[in-house]
């Protein structure tokens, strides 16, 4: 009798993740809710001895959107520094660069490791960038960050990721898998990396940008607290988590 070829198996189809990016209007409110908390005005916050802290923005943002975390974090004894980016829609590869060269400094302003936390894409240059340079990093700390599939974000997210991907290509033509899944550069190679120094992921379960599931890491602690996406960067519940993981 004649065996019958193996029915192939299916691989799962991930419909594509559609967002709500009304939703994320909701960061006013998170904001005056976390100008209300008592972890804002320091209550059950151990003082920093001026530890070093190195904050990352997200896609499309820069240093400005994090200030209110870096004041946040001045006032309670730490050393806050900005990444000197500007606005983050570079070149994945040259953007890890340039920290690189930041984290260096910071760390040798200091004299020890170095706290680094990222919000969502600057999630990602932070593991890069600790896995490069680990006797460097304290802790990495992502808010939103897609570590498991960088590019599982919202459709409208998507399209604007195309369009720097455009950008970028023409400023470097011989480039054409840049912001790709298939991006050869080493950036690529360190965030398929297992973490090198302790990892806090934490995530939004009402992400309306990133798909939540993507910010799950392997050998990571993963974190859950509700709210939007850009609202994590002054949400009360992840400023209690920071500054547990500080303490």
């Amino acid at each position: 009798m004649t065996a019958e070829p193996a029915t192939p198996a299916l691989t799962p189809v991930v419909p594509p993740f559609r967002g709500n990016l009304l939703g994320e209007a909701r960061f006013q409110v998170e904001f005056l809710g976390l100008l209300a908390s008592g972890v804002y005005r320091g209550q059950g916050v151990r003082p920093g001895a001026d530890d070093p802290v190195l904050t990352v923005p997200g896609f499309l943002a820069g240093d400005a959107s994090l200030a209110v975390l870096r004041t946040w974090l001045r006032r309670c004894g730490y050393r806050a520094y900005r990444s000197g980016i500007a606005w983050n829609v570079d070149c994945s590869e040259a953007a890890v660069r340039r920290l690189d060269r930041r984290l260096a400094d910071v760390a040798e302003r200091s004299g020890r490791p170095v706290t680094v936390i990222g919000h969502s894409r600057g999630g990602l240059l932070a593991h890069a960038v600790a896995a490069r340079r680990p006797s460097r990093v304290r802790r990495v700390i992502t808010l939103g960050s897609p570590l498991s599939s960088p590019f599982d974000a919202s459709v409208l997210t998507l399209a604007a990721v195309g369009g720097a991907r455009l950008g970028q290509n023409l400023l470097r033509p011989a480039r054409p898998q840049c912001l790709t899944v298939d991006c050869p550069c080493a950036f690529g190679r360190d965030l398929r990396e297992p973490p090198p120094v302790p990892l806090t992921s934490i995530r939004t379960v009402e992400d309306g940008i990133v798909r939540p599931e993507s910010c799950l890491v392997d050998g990571a602690e993963n974190v859950a607290v509700r709210g939007s996406h850009i609202g994590l960067c002054v949400n009360a519940d992840v400023y209690s988590h920071i500054a547990r993981l500080l303490a």
